[in-house]
């Protein structure tokens, strides 16, 4: 088969860790990076040693694919433009600004028979790829996402910078409606919001406790899910799934023994895992893991939150 010819829109911080992948998969062609700052692009195309633009305009009909990892301001008329001239399109998160936006893009997406798929990370991490097998019906669920200041996405509020990747994956997980939403944060080092805690509450009944930090010491990216025969605990930053379940044997009289089962992961390359998945749904036709829809979901609800801690 012919490479898939590809692009990078945007060779910042996250931008030049997708063109690297998209240099080296030997499905690949990549054509070239784009980005405002002329040296950051050359910096990048004389190391892969593509092409470097500052406008990505002249790629418009001559690329299969995209990587649009620019600011989230510029996601909806990057993406629009490329999927207008027949290219799939990978969108870093948040999809878009507005839940509009995003429907716009998805539906722009179906007509022109293209894929979008939205750049969760997290949900190529190997320590949640394997959560399906002990996965049976999570009735609370508690996450914490703590991250040192970093000033490269101080754009957008914690909730939309940190957060949404936990709520997309809670929203993947419990596949029911939110029913109510109870958020408080503040803001710390910038002018939004910096630090947020949220309770979402699902018609399933399954209530969901989330906090984010992006002025935190350490770095801590864990998830909790209780289920009414076991526990499992997901360390993001370290690859680790653990799982604690009822055993046979009592530990007291009428108390069942708690046991324990650990999985730890690694050299997973989360991003080069998204990428190749991207890929290949080109190649076979078949749905991304992380669709459009599934941005658009995650949006809505970080966009419901951001409104709360507004108010």
């Amino acid at each position: 088969m012919s490479k898939i010819k590809t692009a990078v829109i945007g060779v910042g911080y996250l931008g030049k860790f997708h063109a690297d992948k998209y240099a080296n998969l030997p499905n690949s062609e990549l054509i070239a990076v784009v980005d405002a700052n002329e040296e950051a692009a050359r910096a990048i195309g004389e190391k892969l040693g593509v092409e470097a633009l500052t406008d990505y305009q002249p790629l418009l009909g001559k690329v299969d694919a995209v990587s649009i990892a620019a600011p989230t301001t510029l996601h909806y008329q990057i993406a629009k433009d490329f999927l207008t001239h027949g290219a799939h399109v990978l969108i870093e998160k948040p999809i878009t600004v507005t839940v509009a936006e995003a429907d716009e893009l998805i539906e722009l997406a179906k007509a022109n028979n293209k894929l979008i798929q939205v750049g969760h990370l997290e949900r190529f991490n190997a320590a949640i790829l394997d959560l399906e097998e002990v996965l049976d019906k999570p009735v609370f669920i508690e996450s914490h996402r703590l991250a040192p200041f970093n000033p490269r996405a101080t754009d957008v509020n914690v909730v939309l910078d940190l957060m949404i990747h936990d709520i997309d994956i809670i929203l993947d997980i419990v596949r029911s409606d939110v029913k109510s939403i109870v958020a408080s944060g503040t803001p710390v080092l910038t002018s939004s919001t910096d630090i947020a805690n949220v309770r979402m509450e699902f018609e399933n009944g399954c209530v969901a406790n989330v906090t984010a930090s992006r002025v935190s010491k350490k770095t801590e990216r864990k998830m909790r899910l209780f289920q009414p025969d076991s526990c499992i605990t997901i360390d993001f930053h370290n690859r680790v799934l653990n799982v604690y379940s009822k055993g046979e044997e009592e530990m007291y009289p009428g108390i069942p023994e708690i046991e324990s089962q650990e999985t730890a992961y690694e050299n997973n390359d989360a991003l080069q895992a998204e990428i190749i998945a991207f890929l290949n749904s080109i190649e076979t036709g078949t749905p991304t893991l992380v669709s459009g829809e599934d941005g658009r979901r995650a949006l809505a609800t970080a966009t419901e939150i951001s409104k709360l801690l507004s108010e």
